[in-house]
Formats: C-alpha cells, structure tokens, sequence
C-alpha cells in the first residue's frame, strides 16, 4: 500500500460517518455525495478475460495456461485482460454506469491448489503443484497490476487458504489439514502473491479450516498481517460471511457474524452479511476503529487506482482496445502453447489408440 495513497484514505474516511463508513464494506458501495464519492462495485472477475461486462478477448482458462509453463506469456495475457478492464471502466464510468463487473478490482487469479476433481472450479486454478501455482500467481498479478505508479487494475488472489471439499458442500465443510501440508501445499503461492508480486488484496473462501471459518481465520492476522506484513485489503468469498450462521454454526446472528469477520481481519463483504455491521457496531460487537481501519484500506485501493485522481497513465485505454486483432493474436498464441501432447511409450498411460 503505498503511503501517499493510504494518507489521502485516511483524510476521506475521517469526514464520514460510521454508518457511511460501514457503507463502503460491502462489494455494492453507496454513493456519498456529499464527500464527492460515486457509488462503486468491487466484485469483477478476469481469469482468463475481461468478458463478464460483454465483449472481450476471451483466452483459455487457467488450467490451461498452466500448462504452458511460460510466466512471461502469462504476465502478457494478464496485462491484456487488465487492458480491457480499464477500456471498459473508461467508457463505462464516462456513462454513470457504476454495475458489476465494471470496475478495476479483479477478483483473479484463483490460486487454490487443486489435487482432486470434486473440488469444482479446477479449470479455475494452475493446477496441484504448489510451485507453478506460484510462479503463475506473480505473473498473472504483475501483469493485471501494471508497472505505474497507479495500479492499472487491483489483483485479488483467492481463496484464502486449504479450499478443499466436494462444491456441493463448501458452505459447511471443515477442511482438516497438517501443519506440514499447510506450509508445503497451500500456503505458498499465496506467500509469493503477497510478498513478491504485492498483490492488493487476499479473499477468503467459503470453507472452514481446522475448525475456523476462512474468512475469520486467525491466520488473516497471524500470516497475512504479522508474517507477510501484507497491508492490502481482505476480502469475503461471495455470502461466505452469511455461512458462518447458516452453515458453520460460529454465530447465531447476521450481527455476530458481521463482527466475527470484521474484528478477525474481513475488511469487505461480498454479499450482503455487512449490512448489518452498523447495527453490530451499535450492539457494540464492534468497534468504531475497525470499521474506520477497514475502511481506510478500501479508500486506500481506490486512490491507488487513481479514482480520484484528474488524470492517470491509463485514461486514453478506449473500447478499441477491446478484442483487438493484436489482442486476438496473442489468445491465439496462447491456445497453441496451452496444448500439451502425451507420448505413450511402452503404454504406460492409460491411452487405448485404435488401430
């Protein structure tokens, strides 16, 4: 986070209220217009492509840029995506138009190790090694983030951490992981997202582990915070927070729930648990400053994405950018370098070859 920006969130958060800044903890923001802030929606995703506001260069999914082993393709196609995100935020925001998947925080890459196919969502992660997971996660944020001194989009990694268990039942599950593993396997990649490619923000997942919601887990402030010394924001899977009383049974109320997230490190909700945050505070389940801390690290992303800034590098990105023969050519590349071919020898694999 860099300290120019963090002092201007400071200055903006110090002038509103704390039901305005409860207001902001959630990925739907409300305008407050009296502080000149319009209203902003922090859920997008780009894991391959800025298609979820419509049209796009749409490259192969994550699974399959793993198999390229090629970071510097990665990094390029991810700089791509982070392109189009910000042609699309230019042409969109010039129109008023504040919906989902149009803003500047991308919610990618998703680094989740994945090692067996009842997880869902594999062709979402780099696959089961936690070393190529993280040489992919750093390319793909190096290049969503850009090079200026504005951040060109904000990198968010997910899902924070051991996400494991059949899809189906992600809501109530309890992954139950070895120290050993946790270092080894899940950890990692997440490390070198925080510490080497500065990524801007971490999201938890749905799961719980070894006992502990993931979005409340003591590890946001033991590895994250103290550990890593990572100062971005944390963030909830979508109506993960609402699982703590729906489905892992922490909570009784949508109050404590809110305030177990909060005061264990969630800084913003996806979902809609955090409207009940300003009724926590008034409970006094939670305190004022760790709703204004929260809030400074999310007025802390929007300046350093230069939303309140005149001008920025990126202001001349316009929609020709979007699915341009240029951009086409390097999904092209990308398809191409993704395919991988087996060799059967001795028919080792289980490979049958009609002859």
């Amino acid at each position: 986070m860099k300290e120019g920006c963090r002092k201007r969130a400071e200055e903006l958060v110090d002038r509103m209220t704390v039901q305005e800044m409860c207001s902001q903890l959630l990925h739907q923001s409300s305008a407050i217009p009296r502080l000149g802030i319009p209203a902003y929606n922090w859920w997008n995703e780009g894991l391959h492509g800025a298609a979820r506001s419509g049209t796009a260069t749409v490259f192969p999914q994550s699974i399959a840029l793993a198999a390229t082993f090629d970071v510097d393709l990665v990094r390029e196609v991810a700089d791509i995506v982070s392109t189009e995100q910000r042609a699309k935020y230019n042409a969109y925001s010039a129109l008023g138009d504040r919906g989902i998947y149009k803003g500047l925080t991308v919610w990618s890459p998703n680094i989740n190790i994945f090692r067996d196919p009842r997880w869902g969502r594999g062709q979402e992660t780099y696959g089961e090694d936690p070393y190529l997971t993280s040489r992919m996660a750093v390319a793909f944020i190096t290049g969503l983030q850009g090079d200026e001194s504005i951040l060109k989009t904000a990198s968010c990694v997910k899902h924070f951490v051991a996400h494991r268990g059949p899809e189906a039942v992600r809501h109530h599950f309890n992954a139950v992981v070895s120290p050993k593993d946790l270092e080894e396997t899940y950890l990692p990649a997440f490390k070198a997202a925080v510490c080497e490619a500065h990524v801007n923000a971490v999201m938890g997942a749905y799961t719980m582990l070894n006992g502990e919601p993931t979005c409340a887990h003591p590890l946001l402030k033991q590895k994250l915070r103290d550990e890593w010394k990572f100062s971005g924001m944390v963030i909830s899977d979508c109506w993960a927070v609402r699982d703590f009383h729906q489905g892992h049974h922490v909570t009784q109320t949508p109050e404590q729930s809110a305030a177990l997230a909060l005061n264990r490190g969630c800084d913003l909700n996806c979902g809609c648990t955090y409207e009940y945050l300003y009724r926590a505070y008034q409970k006094r389940l939670v305190t004022k400053n760790a709703i204004k801390a929260a809030c400074i690290r999310a007025f802390s992303t929007r300046f350093e994405l230069g939303m309140f800034d005149e001008k920025t590098p990126y202001d001349d990105l316009s929609v020709d950018e979007i699915d341009s023969d240029v951009h086409a050519s390097k999904a092209l590349e990308a398809a191409r370098e993704s395919i991988v071919l087996l060799e059967n020898k001795n028919h080792f694999l289980p490979l049958c070859v009609s002859t």
